[in-house]
């Protein structure tokens, strides 16, 4: 047997044994030998994709939706490259990745050989671990080598990146020698090589933390990344305060979960009472509004097991690596405190629904369709820019919807791709549908999302794309009143959507009001598009009228 076969059929059945369930290949010439195992591997799902950069965003989707490492390989050059955008929302979003380049052995590096690049820490400090596996040598002990490096891969992928690089000498294909200069099995028993338990961390008591005395003006804020957004929840009714839950944290649920946080801290008179203690889970960082509130509040506790925690306004005093555990106390009566943020939430959502519950659709109108149409069970992967806000604004309180989105770089690269790969892993894994919402310009910043390849696998996804024909979000941004900003913010694109659609043979359909929208998204799936026509200048008016009526309905 040849040395890049026998490397490369170790490498995947070590994988196979560390928990991948799902590998996405982009197709390449020096890749061949792990193309071609991963192809053999029956335990492993391939999904064959022919661009890079929407390949590793699928992967991307797959282990966002599912929390296991996914694999994404490619050949060498810059087919490698290509990926640096998912490794980077890999890093920040702390998505579990595991990226194999295959390379040029390295007496072709630096020789002008085709497809030779430096790929030698190619990722930077954006990957967990980095690591050279070397070139396959016939000699005893390489596969001890390569199923351990295995073992400690996936073990460095659950939260975030890896990159294994892997160099392969010719032939590339299979030959008709079974043999190798020692067993190429791994543990009996199908086990890993290595197997990795990772440690328990002791939760904090909350009576420890707090003291004897529960500050009454406390906040709960929940962001991107929550690992149990029930006790989020559960927490923020025991302490009895607000609390205030992204999209994409899934605690927006309980009774104490208040509506549209930013339109009510965007208000000055109502941010000018600041908290005595903000508690803060996870990866908050869609509204500025919340962010400057937060820092101007006088203590903030942090949540994160990351030794890079999450503190965008630098004002945490302590940073726990687990959730206080309930105290069992029962919860306080409602305290002036909580009755004003209650009532802000409930003003709030007067306003929206009579602002936003129009026909023809608002873009927020589309949000809030989305949040009270979609069936128990279904995801909602939700796109950058104004999408992901209009849901922070309109999504209303539940607790069976699940919400997803690319909120480590918050870029618009591959989020149809990332889409469809937790649309796979949601049906598999809890048979319920996908609706992704999303802008024009980031459908089409992904349009090769759309193209699967004849025989792989298709997802039960509606992609509602809110067409404004350009960058609508910076219609409400100061740009807005910038010389030439038609041309170098609003750029238009003049793209028929539903025929661009067609040509990757995705049914599309147009839609304007909220029954058809909401009729759409509950026919039988499949993959297809619905298109929903708006207008940017309407939706940054609609923006202006919802501030200022939330803030006249604040005032006593």
């Amino acid at each position: 047997m040849n040395p890049s076969t026998a490397q490369a059929r170790v490498l995947v059945d070590e994988l196979r044994r560390c928990g991948i369930t799902d590998a996405v290949l982009a197709p390449g010439s020096r890749s061949a030998p792990l193309a071609l195992a991963l192809a053999a591997e029956p335990r492993i799902r391939l999904h064959v994709r022919i661009d890079e950069r929407s390949a590793s965003y699928l992967a991307i989707g797959l282990a966002r939706a599912s929390g296991r490492p996914a694999a994404v390989v490619c050949t060498s050059g810059t087919a490698a490259a290509a990926l640096h955008p998912a490794v980077l929302e890999a890093d920040l979003g702390g998505v579990p990745l595991l990226v194999l380049t295959a390379d040029r052995p390295p007496e072709l590096r630096g020789t002008g050989a085709s497809q030779t690049v430096d790929q030698l820490g190619l990722f930077g400090r954006a990957v967990r671990m980095f690591a050279e596996v070397g070139v396959a040598e016939p000699v005893v002990g390489q596969v001890g080598y390569w199923r351990s490096l295995i073992g400690r891969a996936v073990a460095a992928a659950a939260d975030g990146p890896v990159h294994l690089n892997v160099p392969f000498r010719e032939p590339l294909v299979p030959d008709d020698d079974p043999g190798w200069t020692e067993p190429l099995d791994g543990r009996d028993g199908d086990r890993p090589w290595v197997q990795v338990r990772p440690g328990q961390s002791v939760r904090p008591d909350l009576d420890e933390l707090l003291g004897p005395r529960v500050p009454e003006c406390g906040v709960v804020v929940a962001g991107d990344g929550v690992a149990d957004p029930a006790a989020v929840a559960h927490l923020a009714e025991e302490l009895g305060w607000p609390l205030l839950a992204e999209p994409t944290s899934g605690a927006r649920r309980g009774r104490n979960a208040i509506v549209a946080p930013p339109l009510l801290l965007d208000d000055p008179w109502f941010a000018a009472q600041p908290a005595e203690l903000v508690l803060t889970v996870g990866r908050p960082g869609l509204s500025r509004a919340v962010l400057r509130w937060i820092g101007r509040c006088e203590r903030q506790i942090v949540v994160d097991p990351s030794a890079c925690w999450a503190d965008p306004t630098r004002t945490a005093t302590l940073v726990l690596p687990d959730l206080p555990a309930a105290a069992g106390r029962p919860a306080p009566e409602e305290s002036a405190w909580l009755h004003r943020w209650r009532r802000a939430g409930r003003a709030a959502a007067a306003v929206l629904d009579e602002m936003v519950c129009t026909d023809p659709l608002s873009e927020p109108g589309v949000a809030r369709t989305l949040g009270e149409a979609l069936e128990s069970g279904a995801l909602l992967f939700a796109g950058p820019s104004r999408p992901i806000r209009d849901l922070d604004l309109c999504l209303p309180a539940r607790a069976d919807l699940r919400v997803l989105a690319n909120r480590g770089v918050n870029g618009i690269d591959g989020v149809v791709s990332a889409a469809v790969g937790a649309a796979l892993v949601h049906r598999r894994e809890h048979g319920g549908r996908t609706v992704a919402l999303l802008g024009d310009l980031t459908y089409l910043y992904d349009r090769n999302g759309l193209l699967l390849g004849v025989g792989e696998e298709r997802p039960d996804l509606t992609l509602v794309v809110v067409d404004n024909d350009g960058g609508g979000i910076f219609s409400t941004l100061p740009q807005a009143g910038a010389d030439h900003f038609e041309r170098v913010f609003g750029t238009p694109h003049g793209i028929d959507l539903c025929v661009d659609a067609a040509t990757a043979r995705i049914p599309a359909t147009t839609v304007t009001t909220a029954a058809e929208l909401a009729e759409a998204i509950q026919e039988p799936c499949g993959f297809r598009m619905v298109r929903v026509p708006t207008e940017r200048a309407d939706t940054a008016k609609l923006h202006r009228g919802l501030q200022e009526a939330i803030g006249a309905a604040l005032r006593p």
